[in-house]
């Protein structure tokens, strides 16, 4: 056989320059293995496993130009190689029938396979080898080994596995950057929806209403093949609109955060209550810088307090109507008592308490330096009465330090005293008792 032995179509088709072009790099190819193969150097490390290939092809559709059927036909003539292993130094034609070819091709019509050939011709994939009848076929010698076939030359496809395979990666790390520029979209699509649905539940729909429109128009559905360049435009909007939500929902934090934290706070069982404020006690006192014994004497103290708090807050529960009676009169205890209870107060009344007006002033401003907010203490005020309000919050100064929240603690009491389960008079007998064991305890140490 001649070095370019049927190269030209059968049927009186003209030859393509681009046909004889490839067929020219596979007798070169061919020419410099055979001299690998008289050096010893040529053999299996220049074959490719068939179906690696093939799916190199597939991933690297796009860069070859290949429709999917395209590489369905593409498939079925390699599967009538008979080795796994193709080696581009040896004939690699194939030679099914058009029926044969038809069925390895998912039943494919003969028209729609005929065009699927010629685009890989016109890839470069695979050459014609027609005989002159154009049909295909294979002569063998004596001991069956073939002398000539006619058919689809598989070669040039060996050859290109290189540049293929670069051709693959190339689009498997484009593919891993689109996956990844499409979840940021995503992500920055969940995020702006949730931090624009938090202002809303917080009251401040109307001054987030632009960047709800804004980001409608940006929440349009993103189709499987959305190229690079719309996915980037996309990605870089709502990078924009998220940096512009997140700046206008921290300004806004204030005091709409803080009422928001204290609304979702009246939701807390009180048993969590009790084990948040164990907890505050326990940070506050491991952060003082004092002796080990100091530490815990107040631990003590302050497990005392919040037991005595416990065992008043179930016996307010049981006299709850005679409780709201007690508020609706006006005060709970002897202001003499409270005092003596709560003497933090009397550090912000100058004048002194000499009356219930003194102390009402004086909780007005402990009030404002807890940074309890207008709405929490009028709240309070109506429900529990303004004494007994006062009352509360001189009792929350006294732990303070212990509360993380005083604002959000008032509210709570508020909600328990309207349904009759706090009383302020078993609050301060628990101050009391703290303060009694507290003295007794600094007794004991000095007589010790």
């Amino acid at each position: 056989m001649t070095e370019r032995f049927a190269i030209s179509p059968f049927g009186g088709k003209g030859l393509a320059r681009a046909q004889f072009l490839v067929n020219e790099q596979v007798r070169r190819a061919r020419a410099a293995f055979d001299a690998k193969d008289m050096q010893g150097r040529g053999g299996a490390d220049s074959a490719v496993d068939k179906w690696q290939l093939l799916r190199a092809v597939t991933e690297a559709r796009l860069a070859l130009g290949l429709a999917d059927r395209t590489i369905v036909v593409l498939e079925a003539l390699v599967s009538f190689s008979t080795e796994r292993l193709l080696d581009p130094s040896t004939d690699l034609i194939v030679f099914p029938s058009n029926a044969e070819l038809s069925l390895r091709a998912r039943g494919m019509a003969p028209a729609t396979l005929r065009r699927h050939l010629a685009a890989l011709v016109n890839a470069g994939l695979i050459l014609r080898r027609d005989s002159a009848n154009g049909k295909r076929y294979a002569t063998r010698s004596e001991d069956g080994r073939i002398d000539a076939a006619f058919g689809f030359d598989l070669a040039p496809l060996v050859m290109r596995a290189a540049e293929i395979e670069t051709y693959a990666a190339d689009a498997r790390r484009h593919a891993k950057a689109l996956r990844a520029l499409r979840s940021e979209v995503t992500i920055h699509l969940r995020d702006i929806a949730a931090i624009i649905q938090a202002a809303e539940d917080e009251g401040r729909a109307v001054s987030f209403k632009g960047f709800s429109e804004r980001f409608l128009g940006l929440s349009g559905r993103l189709g499987r093949n959305t190229d690079w360049e719309t996915l980037k435009e996309r990605r870089d909007a709502l990078a924009s609109l998220r940096i512009e939500i997140e700046k206008a929902y921290l300004d806004g934090l204030s005091e709409a955060e803080m009422q928001y934290r204290e609304a979702e706070e009246h939701k807390s069982e009180n048993r969590n209550m009790s084990a948040n404020d164990d907890q505050n006690e326990r940070h506050i006192h491991n952060s003082n810088p004092e002796s080990l014994s100091e530490k815990s004497k107040e631990k003590l103290e302050a497990k005392a307090a919040a037991k005595s708090e416990r065992e008043a807050t179930v016996a307010s529960s049981q006299q709850g109507e005679a409780d709201r009676s007690d508020q609706d009169r006006g005060p709970a205890m002897p202001l003499d008592l409270v005092t003596s209870a709560c003497p933090q107060i009397r550090d912000y009344a100058p004048g002194g308490l000499s009356d219930w007006r003194d102390f009402m002033k004086a909780a007005e401003t402990v009030r404002s330096m807890l940074g309890v907010s207008p709405d929490a203490w009028a709240e309070a005020r109506s429900r529990m009465g303004e004494v007994n309000a006062a009352i509360t919050i001189a009792a929350i100064l006294e732990r303070a330090e212990a509360i993380r929240s005083p604002g959000g603690y008032l509210r709570r009491l508020t909600e328990r005293a309207e349904g009759g389960a706090f009383s302020v008079k078993p609050m301060l007998n628990a101050l009391l008792s703290a303060r009694q064991k507290a003295v007794g305890h600094g007794e004991r140490g000095r007589s010790a």
